[in-house]
């Protein structure tokens, strides 16, 4: 599976972006976003299940991310809103063949896009 991430720019604080990710094929389990930080571990944001669409956020995401599917498409997205400095990252998506139960974790995803960078201005 090949996942191609987009989306990401430069925005000030209190913005929004669109992240958007295209796999080759729609065969998956759960699929995520992902960020890393200056300086940091890659961290899960999100995740959605590809059967009933539930998802879970990380407590940085949660009221200011909204992650959803397209699966005729095979295309995962990431609204960011309200976004902060702190949001500055590499944003990664990510697919797995485990549903999702909790916030992702990156040790239980096996493809990975390419990420695409997001920077915020205070």
């Amino acid at each position: 599976v090949q996942l191609q991430a987009s989306g990401g720019g430069l925005v000030q604080t209190g913005g929004s972006l669109r992240l958007s990710c295209v796999a080759s094929e729609s065969t998956y389990y759960g699929a995520g976003w992902f960020r890393q930080r200056p300086g940091k571990e890659r961290e899960g944001v999100a995740c959605i299940s590809s059967h009933d669409g539930s998802t879970h956020y990380a407590d940085i995401a949660k009221g200011r991310f909204t992650i959803s599917r397209d699966n005729a498409r095979a295309t995962l997205y990431l609204q960011m809103d309200s976004l902060e400095p702190e949001d500055t990252a590499v944003y990664y998506c990510a697919s797995s063949e485990y549903y999702c139960r909790g916030v992702p974790k990156v040790s239980l995803y096996e493809y990975w896009g390419q990420g695409t960078e997001v920077t915020v201005s205070s």
